[in-house]
């Protein structure tokens, strides 16, 4: 599996490209740090994150991963509060 991590704002992005049979998938883990209690917590995960669409690299899937991960902080906001 292919990995990439960011840091967008209060957000950790986990991104990961699985391999399937001869092609990757994409999947994004988003992690917050609570202020609260000062670790982080898992905020949004999709593990099938590309449905039944298969890229030809890991490096494809990893860039669907982290523009999915963008658009979920950007209109999810109120689903990832702590």
């Amino acid at each position: 599996m292919n990995f990439d991590e960011q840091t967008d704002g209060d957000y950790r992005i986990y991104a990961g490209a699985p391999e399937a049979p001869g092609d990757y998938v994409a999947a994004v883990v988003i992690s917050r740090m609570n202020v609260r209690i000062g670790k982080p917590w898992e905020a949004w995960r999709d593990l099938g994150l590309s449905g039944a669409h298969r890229w030809p690299s890991p490096a494809e899937a990893l860039r669907y991963a982290m523009a999915r991960e963008r658009e979920v902080i950007r209109s999810e906001t109120q689903r990832l509060a702590c």
